[in-house]
This record gives structure tokens, sequence and C-alpha cells, in this order.
């Protein structure tokens, strides 16, 4: 479900017309998403879901509490005004409560198109139709999940704050795996601009590689030049970019941190040709514009020619420290080269494909030390070409190595994630450690 702007303010006024609280914090958030699933090379399900949620944190003094309702009429409202304020008299005081942040300027974020939000139900049944069409043509077994839909989100305080957002986003994942279920292939696409969504393609790499993943053979695990798909660098990248704070390294408990409770922003950590920014007004992968309690968003340079230049700083952080907040990620953007990803398979003598990763766990959170399994495509390549499919591996691997042994890279993809999107790379990484095999798919 939608409100506009003005709709959702009046239920932030009413909130705060019931407050006695010496500070409040509201946050609305809501949607509107029709989907269509299928497996077995047939369609399963199909639907539109609605909601709207309200959450409500009281706070008197140091004392805070939270509650949330999904309906706002003024009973409802007065009743969770109501309930935050009595848990918030009966929580310990907070020592690093900060109160709300006053009136914000906020980036100006693109993410609503009209078109994406109104993709019909035909749209998503022609896409499955073509999937599975596509499967069957190839002796494989397709299933996947195509969902579209718009949402809004508002967040205002009793100190004069309001920011309010609406997004639409298109996002499709198929997998399509051989009969005998020992190959697979995957595939996905997503964006909030459906004119720039294509799922037809990614359809037919899901199934190339299905297809191409008949009769796996067996490499030994160890260590190996390996091109990653943008996927697979995402689902890497993604572990290092959460571990960005300086908190964290000030405490000794990061990878970023140095000695003497110092941290290493400043410091040259990775190879020239690496860049990661975030910048939530990118027209390719547009993000929110405010960040935790109100905190408006912006571009920031993480890392720059393979210098650590920012960590994220809260707000209470950032106090202590006596430094300016430092926003969390809106998205995650690596560049620093222009190369295809057949420009780096064609380069390679000798190495691994991988599709993408999944089942990752942390074995070292400092040195953000990671294992996993690989999945849904994982292939040869000998003098520039794919030879033939091999069997999956578990790794254990660094993205701090991973970003160190670089050797090439590609120019960035759009990777649609949860609530966000990024853009990222392939990369053609050396001595990349596969630890083990596996029999999964």
């Amino acid at each position: 479900m939608i409100l506009t702007k003005n709709d959702a303010q009046e239920i932030l006024d009413t909130i705060l017309s019931n407050s006695k609280a010496t500070d409040v914090e509201v946050s609305i958030n809501g949607g509107t998403s029709s989907n269509l699933r299928f497996a077995r090379n047939t369609v399963t399900t199909s639907g539109t879901a609605q909601n709207v949620s309200i959450d409500i944190t009281s706070t008197f003094g140091k004392k805070s509490g939270s509650y949330s309702a999904n309906q706002f009429d003024d009973k409802t409202l007065e009743q969770a005004v109501k309930r935050a304020e009595e848990l918030a008299r009966l929580a310990p005081e907070d020592p690093e409560y900060l109160p709300p942040l006053l009136p914000q300027t906020y980036p100006e974020v693109k993410a609503y198109v009209e078109a994406t939000a109104k993709v019909s139900p035909e749209y998503r049944a022609t896409t499955a139709h073509e999937c599975i069409e596509q499967a069957e043509e190839n002796g494989l077994v397709a299933a996947g999940f195509i969902e579209n839909g718009e949402g809004f989100s508002l967040f205002g305080n009793n100190k004069g704050l309001v920011a309010y957002h609406r997004d639409t986003s298109i996002t499709y994942s198929v997998t399509a795996r051989t009969k005998d279920g020992t190959g697979s292939g995957w595939a996905s696409d997503g964006h909030n601009d459906s004119e720039k969504f294509n799922a037809t393609a990614a359809s037919l790499r899901a199934v190339e590689k299905g297809a191409a993943s008949v009769n796996p053979k067996t490499v030994e695990p160890g260590k190996y030049t390996v091109v990653l798909e943008p996927e697979a660098v995402s689902n890497l990248l993604g572990n290092l970019s959460f571990r960005m704070d300086a908190r964290s390294a000030d405490e000794g408990r990061s990878f970023f941190s140095d000695v003497d409770g110092k941290n290493k922003i400043g410091q040259k950590l990775f190879p020239d040709f690496v860049n990661i920014y975030s910048d939530p007004a990118h027209p390719d992968a547009p993000g929110s514009p405010w960040s935790e309690a109100g905190m408006p968003s912006r571009k920031v340079e993480w890392i720059k020619n393979g210098t650590l230049m920012n960590l994220r700083y809260s707000r209470y952080w950032a106090q202590q420290k006596g430094k300016e907040p430092v926003p969390f990620p809106s998205n995650v953007i690596m560049e620093g080269g222009t190369a295809s990803l057949e420009d780096l398979i064609a380069s390679t003598d000798k190495g691994i494909l991988v599709t993408r990763f999944w089942y990752i766990r942390d074995v070292d959170p400092k040195t953000v030390l990671l294992t996993g399994l690989t999945r849904d495509g994982v292939f040869w390549i000998e003098k520039g070409k794919i030879t033939g499919p091999v069997k999956n591996f578990r790794f254990n691997e660094s993205p701090v190595a991973m970003l160190k042994n670089i050797e090439m890279m590609s120019k960035p993809f759009r990777m649609q994630g949860v609530g966000s999107a990024d853009l990222i790379p392939a990369l053609k990484v050396k001595e990349f450690t596969f630890s083990s095999l596996s029999d999964a798919v």
C-alpha cells in the first residue's frame, strides 16, 4: 500500500499529537508488490501483496521503548503511542543515547519509475513462459521468481525532521538444472527502471550454463586463478563493506584496526585501481536518501586508488572521537576496470570461472576470512576458453585477499540486493583458495 507524503505526514502528526515523551521518532513504511513463481517448468504461484507498518520509538531522558503497528486509525495510533511510552518507562537507561536530529537536507534520489510499478501480470507470465520454453528445449528443469512493485518510506520526529522517499523495483532470478540433478545454471537481473531490465537475457544465461554443466570433472582443491562473475564478487565484497565501521576498528575488533586504538584510514591497503564508494543518487543504483535515525545519506569514498578513505561513524562514535558522522553505505559501487567478462576469460591461461557463492560463514572476523561453497556454474578455463564444467568447491578466502590479488577487472554491472542495488565488476583474481570438493550442485 502506498501513502502519499501528505497522507503519511497526517499519520506522523497524529502520533506526535498523542505523545507525552521527551523525544519521539516515527518510521512509516509500505508498498505493493506483485509476483510470479515457477518451478519444475510450470507456474506454481502468482499474487499481489500490500503492507504498511508503523514503528514508534518514545524516549524519556535516556530510556526508550518501541512499538509497531500495521493499522493507522486514530484509536490504534493512540494505543501504539501509549504502549511505546509504557515500554520506555520500564527500560534501562541507554548511556549512548543521543537526542533526535533536527531537520536535515537530503539528496535528491530518483528511484521511482511509474512503468516499473505498473508491470503487468502478462509481462511476468511471458517471462516465465519464455524461460520454461528455453529450458525444455535444452532438456533442463527451470525454477524462477519475478517480482515488481513500489514502496514508500517516511521518517520523522518531534524536532521537526520529516523525510519521505518513493521507489520502484523489478527483480528476477532463475535456476536451470539438469534433469538428473548433477548440473545447474543461475542468473538474475533487477532494476528500478523496467526499461533497463532484461529477463530474457537472464533466462538465456541460466539455461546456457545449465546445459553446459553436464558431467562436471573433478579438479583437486588448491590455489587457482579465478574469474569471479559480478554476483560472486558481490557475495564476498558485501561481507567486507558491512564491516567498514570505525568503532569496531578503533576498539581493535576489525581488519581495519591499527595499533594503539587507531584505525587504518589513510593507509594504502589495495592496488591503485581499486575504488569503492557509495552514492545514493547514482542513476543506475539509487539508494535511500537517509541512513539510521534520519542521518542524510551522501556520496562517500571508502577506498580510493587502493587507500582507505573512510569508515562509518555513527552519531555517537563520531561525537566520542570528535569526528563528523559518516552514514552507513546506501549502496556499494566498485570501479576501476573497463574490460568485459569475456576479456577476463580470454586473458586466463588456466583457471576457474565461478558464477556465485552461497552458504557463506565467518571463519575469522578479524581477517574477514570466510568459507562457503560455489554454486550454479563452475567451469574450467584453459588458454582463454571455457573447456567444460568442474565440480563445486568449498572455499576459504577473504575479500581482503581478493582485492589485493586482482589481476584484471571488468566494468561494473548492476547487482540487485535486498532493498538496495550495487554496481559490481567481474574480477580476475590470482591464488584464490579452494579448500575441498563439494558434491552440492
